[in-house]
């Protein structure tokens, strides 16, 4: 009789098993599309040195083969999930009776469903995660296919990298970094334990929030992986021990270069689509130098604040009311200050000596009267008033301000203050008032040799706002593009010792547009003067000249090949600057004169690689058969090909490189020559002083800086290239090449320099003052009295400078 229950037991097993493939089978999802799987995975962002810039992903996922991953950590998620993993096809009938079991003892609850591993996987890639019979049928009939299909290293592969595990997380090598900021191979026992503990619900065991919780489910996989012969006493012991500690990768990140990040990511995802950028995996290695971009960031913030502090103070961030509730509502009311160090505080009372200020965490500070001495009151046009005599001059009770700490202050005491508590305060930290700048600017550093961006900053502050102004604003270079129409000269025949004729200029516009009457910034005329000077000084008298007697057909020629020409008119204005270009535009063409007139384009990409570390894309497409040497045995070293467009004859680049230097260390651009390296550039300051710049190299590093408001608006009296752009320069310069070697410009042959007076252009050999060291091409070195200078009427005229010229015109 129990043989024949036996049979009838088995045959109705056997019944409902087929009954089940039957009914649920056909319909099932094709588990063969889980050999062309793949995983969406991090895209990450390199800069040129390999440290991690930024990631972007819709799911955070790094895949590690199954080969890769280390053998505790399969041993814990195996313990904890699947202990039979290697021994079962695809279900687990003895977890399967244990979990019915249960279920009828917990009739009305969440029932357990006893799944393997490979059950998950059915679940995690084909199915949803519904909580059915139904569902736990088809899940085991897709584990059984997936069994015969794929191996069990296979099988493990897809659950460890695809499984969710909380904090963004996906798969085992992404959650390594997430909770403990570790690879994979670098994990404790313990920690490995923590992650296989999971998947039972990640939001349950949080190693902050559930720490309790989190450390009892580590110490059950711990017994588990110990039960198993996973691991042996002493380990479990020592594994129990060990606090669990997280390592969360910070959100905020000390080193930031948004701006950059944001172009790289706009190009990545125009050029792959922004599936490839999300969910591609894609291995970007950047340009970018993360010393050059800190010192940048640095420098345009102080410039810029500089600046502001120039032009006075304009009032409160925002004001609130007094009262018990000052700092939540203080804390509601700060925004991004964007700057390191600074602080919003609540002015909660005035005194005589300065002003009593409180923080969001409920602490207190003093700003000294003494701090306030630059807060003049602001007037439009960017003008300003006195300086203040009196606190309530510039704060009121209820203000909510920018603070930095005054390192170099030690506490004072406040008396008569108490706080909420009642408690009178002590040495409180001091402070200085400060102002979030109204103006803004961009710097960006490039290598002149290849068009590398090293570094890239587009505004004061990418939290406050996100357009980039190295990169997509048009604004007027004014002198800053000079250069350009003296390198047109030079090929037109003119040496940098040619006289040009600095006096009034008047052009007829065309039939009523009036007369063109251009100007010098110092409203003075000088007389004939040589090309040299004429850049050294910004001369637009001899700029418009010049340009009128070469013709603007040839300056905008010149300035196509350098990529400036997108909207130049063949108009004289233009010859001062009236077009309109982008900085980083600018900034590479500076790097034509420096590098031996050879053409270059801003980049921001070295190369891309695929999730196989196959490389997508490079920047330098050359061909080196020599570079995959396999070990270096004294060979000469690989020659690559110079497949750089020259665009301008090497023997003039040189020549304007020399005008430019003389810019630094007697012109315009002076203020940068006390940094004591061979440095050459140029200012640049548009009508009415609304945009301003400073674009200049050293032999290996071209940057260019840009100063001015959003909607175009005068940076007020004095205000120039040389006050508002220069100072960013040079201090981005000071950090980047002071603990460098200083480098001479390099000299191409074909070159001679020869002594010559510094007024006149003339060969002064023995000459003791006076006198710099001229670049000219052999044959084109001035002779006395067989020299023309280019006058009011275009034509060469014969002149002799020195004789009556010394006078203003």
């Amino acid at each position: 009789m129990g043989i024949v229950l036996g049979v009838l037991g088995a045959l109705s097993g056997a019944g409902v098993v087929l009954w089940a493939f039957l009914t649920f089978g056909p319909g099932l999802p094709d588990h063969t599309e889980l050999a062309q799987y793949e995983p969406p995975i991090i895209t990450r962002i390199h800069a040129g040195d390999g440290s991690l810039l930024t990631e972007y992903a819709r799911e955070r996922r790094i895949f590690v083969p199954v080969d890769q991953i280390p053998r505790k950590v399969k041993r814990a998620f195996m313990a904890a999930e699947d202990k039979n993993f290697y021994g079962h096809f695809g279900i687990d009938p003895m977890s399967i009776a244990r979990a019915m079991v249960r279920n009828i003892q917990n009739l009305g609850q969440r029932f357990h469903g006893a799944s393997t591993i490979t059950q998950q996987v059915a679940r995690n890639f084909l199915l949803t995660n519904d909580y059915s019979y139904e569902r736990k049928i088809k899940e085991a009939i897709l584990a059984l296919r997936i069994e015969k299909a794929f191996s069990k290293d296979r099988i493990l592969e897809l659950y460890l990298n695809e499984i969710y595990l909380g904090s963004r997380s996906y798969g085992v090598g992404a959650a390594a970094l997430t909770y403990f900021d570790k690879a994979l191979e670098d994990l404790t026992v313990a920690e490995a334990a923590y992650l296989a503990a999971l998947p039972k619900g990640p939001a349950n065991y949080h190693p902050i929030h559930d720490h309790d919780a989190a450390v009892g489910r580590r110490n059950w996989v711990l017994a588990q992986m110990r039960k198993n012969g996973y691991i042996d006493d002493d380990t479990w012991a020592a594994a129990v021990a060990e606090p669990l500690v997280p390592d969360f990768e910070e959100e905020e990140r000390v080193f930031r270069a948004d701006y950059f990040e944001e172009s790289v990511r706009r190009r990545i995802a125009e050029r792959y689509g922004s599936d490839a950028l999300y969910e591609g995996g894609l291995s970007v290695r950047t340009t970018l130098e993360p010393r050059l971009q800190a010192i940048a960031e640095r420098a345009l913030r102080d410039g810029l604040v500089a600046y502001d502090r120039r032009h006075g103070w304009r009032g409160p961030i925002t004001r609130i009311r007094l009262g018990r509730d000052w700092a939540e509502r203080l804390d509601a009311a700060a925004g991004p200050l964007a700057m390191p160090g600074w602080r919003s505080a609540l002015v909660m009372e005035l005194r005589d000596d300065g002003a009593v200020v409180g923080f969001a965490d409920g602490s207190f500070g003093w700003v000294p009267f003494e701090t306030m001495g630059w807060a003049r009151k602001w007037l439009p046009d960017q003008r300003f008033g006195y300086p203040p005599e009196d606190v309530s001059e510039v704060l009121a009770a209820g203000d909510v301000v920018p603070v930095e700490a005054l390192d170099d202050r030690a506490g004072e005491p406040i008396d008569d203050f108490f706080d909420e508590a009642g408690a009178a305060l002590g040495d409180t930290p001091v402070y200085g008032l400060r102002q979030i700048p109204d103006i803004q600017g961009a710097i960006v550093a490039l290598d002149p040799h290849t068009g590398r961006v090293l570094a890239l900053v587009g505004g004061f502050s990418y939290q406050r706002s996100q357009y980039n102004r190295a990169i997509q604003a048009d604004r007027q270079p004014g002198s800053a593009f000079k250069p350009f129409v003296y390198a047109a000269a030079l090929e037109e025949g003119f040496t940098p010792s040619s006289l040009i004729r600095d006096a009034p200029f008047v052009k007829d516009q065309g039939p009523g547009q009036g007369k063109w009457k251009p100007r010098n910034y110092s409203r003075k005329f000088f007389g004939p003067t040589t090309l040299r000077r004429g850049l050294e000084k910004s001369r637009n008298l001899m700029t418009v000249r010049l340009a009128d007697h070469i013709g603007m057909d040839k300056v905008i020629d010149l300035a196509a090949r350098f990529g400036l020409s997108s909207d130049m008119q063949p108009t004289l204005s233009f010859a001062l600057g009236a077009g309109e270009v982008k900085l980083i535009d600018l900034t590479a063409a500076y790097g034509v004169f420096v590098n031996g007139g050879r053409k270059i384009a801003p980049v921001l990409v070295d190369r891309i690689q695929d999730r196989y570390g196959r490389t997508v894309y490079k920047t330098d497409s050359r061909a080196c058969p020599d570079c995959d040497q396999d070990q270096w045995t004294g060979q000469a070293p690989p020659v690559l090909p110079d497949d750089r467009a020259e665009i301008l004859d090497p023997r003039h680049a040189y020549q304007m490189v020399s005008m430019l230097k003389g810019v630094v260390d007697r012109g315009s651009g002076r203020r940068i020559r006390s940094l004591g390296f061979p440095l050459a550039g140029k200012t640049g300051t548009s009508n009415e002083a609304v945009d301003t710049w400073f674009v200049g190299f050293a032999p290996d590093l071209a940057v260019g800086v840009f100063v001015g408001f959003d909607r175009p608006r005068t940076l007020g009296p004095g205000e120039q290239g040389a006050t508002a752009a220069a100072p960013i320069f040079k201090q981005f310069m000071a950090e980047a090449l002071g603990d460098q070697p200083a480098i001479p410009f390099r000299r191409p042959p074909g070159i001679v320099l020869v002594q010559v007076d510094a007024e006149t252009g003339l060969p002064a050999p023995g000459q003791t003052r006076g006198t710099i060291m001229e670049a000219f091409i052999p044959g084109t070195e001035p002779q006395p009295g067989d020299r023309g200078v280019l006058d009011g009427s275009g034509e060469l005229v014969r002149s002799d400078i020195g004789e009556g010229t010394d006078g203003i015109y």
